[in-house]
């Protein structure tokens, strides 16, 4: 983390002069008070200005951006980073490159897995919530319209043959797109069953 040490007539003469150095606000740093300010002989003679050091709190969207590429280093590859805020507390991380494939992973796992990892990363050392969404090529989108078609096919097999069809096992983000699809379907209705990370969507009639 950044620190610089700075000085003024009084500590927060000390600290303005810090933060403008940093180009921040006082909200993005810790100040540790080194040296109180003294007058000295007769208030002339061996006074000492106050010295603080400043700590610049790193940016969770900053820091995240950072984490991923380090790990795109180190798996040597090339990975464009696009954040794009969607709404107050949510942003959107687009990644883009030749080699996204390894990213993505199988349905997506993997790119779950990291988007797990980089939002532990933008909340560990932050008093407010900031959600973390990655996506790559648009997978997400793409993969919600492939979920809500299979949604389609299989409630209206569930119809047919009036059995239940038990999906194969999702993470909660998934699972929830085949819900909130059949939720106001007239025939069938969703639940989940099973524990993490074999939890499954159920179809069963209403």
């Amino acid at each position: 983390m950044k620190k610089i040490t700075a000085s003024g007539k009084t500590v927060e003469e000390a600290v303005k002069n810090g933060l403008v150095q940093l180009n921040v606000s006082e909200e993005r740093v810790r100040v540790l008070v080194l040296e109180q300010p003294s007058k000295g002989l007769f208030g002339i003679l061996g006074s000492k200005d106050a010295k603080v050091e400043l700590e610049l709190i790193p940016d969770p969207l900053e820091e995240t951006i950072g984490f991923l590429q380090d790990v795109f280093e180190s798996m040597d590859i090339h990975v464009q980073i696009d954040p794009v805020k969607d709404g107050k507390d949510n942003v959107i991380l687009n990644l883009s490159g030749p080699e996204l494939g390894i990213l993505i992973g199988r349905r997506g796992q993997t790119l779950d897995a990291l988007q797990f990892l980089t939002n532990i990363v933008a909340n560990r050392q932050s008093d407010s919530h900031l959600r973390i969404i990655l996506d790559a090529e648009n997978f997400r989108e793409r993969r919600r319209k492939t979920l809500e078609e299979l949604s389609y096919r299989l409630a209206g097999r569930v119809v047919k043959s009036k059995k239940d069809v038990v999906l194969e096992p999702m993470s909660p983000q998934e699972r929830k797109v085949i819900h909130t699809y059949l939720q106001d379907h007239p025939k069938v209705r969703t639940y989940s069953k099973g524990d993490e990370p074999n939890r499954r969507v159920v179809i069963t009639l209403r």
